[in-house]
């Protein structure tokens, strides 16, 4: 069938204006989309952020590639974006209660307060890395694109230590930190 028959037949497609699902309706069904978690960290001078973070993916394997989206209102994006560097620190189930001071979920706790009680190096790139980590990648940032609420942040792999390939990872699923069983 020809390509403009195609574009033809279907009219009725939404566009960027006129979302088919709302936004809740959305967040409830990624809400049962089961993820990994990991701590994206970046350092910029002496100051240093980070957050848990599912959204992430593998781009390519030659050259390694990591895309990395990041709410542009946390304090880890400017520095991020300052340093065009970053660490994606792929958590087991045992670091749950680190998953937890990251996101935000444990009160009291201020934003460089986030790395205490867990031994942090700095990668190559002078992101901070979690050392027992289940396995972690310094990333230098290749290119930032902008999209509503989040920049995803292209990235180069210079470097990748696997700290515990034996580990249960931790995921997330349905508002909740899981392992695999």
């Amino acid at each position: 069938m020809p390509m403009s028959s195609i574009t033809a037949a279907a009219p009725d497609l939404p566009t960027a204006a006129s979302p088919v699902v709302t936004a809740d309706r959305f967040l409830a069904g990624m809400r049962l989309f089961a993820s990994g978690c990991a701590i994206v960290a970046a350092r910029h001078g002496t100051d240093r952020a980070g957050l848990t973070a599912t959204a992430l993916c593998s781009v390519t394997a030659d050259p390694p590639q990591l895309l990395v989206c990041v709410n542009r209102k946390v304090r880890a994006h400017a520095l991020i974006s300052d340093s065009r560097a970053l660490s994606v620190n792929v958590l087991a189930n045992s670091h749950e209660p680190v998953a937890k001071r990251f996101a935000g979920m444990v009160e009291g706790v201020a934003a460089e307060d986030r790395f205490l009680g867990s031994d942090w190096g700095t990668a190559i790139t002078g992101a901070p890395i979690l050392k027992d980590a289940l396995f972690s990648f310094d990333c230098r940032v290749v290119e930032t694109i902008p999209t509503s609420t989040h920049s995803l942040f292209l990235c180069t792999v210079v470097d990748a230590v696997v700290a515990d390939p034996d580990a249960t990872p931790l995921l997330y699923f349905n508002g909740r930190f899981a392992a695999v069983s």
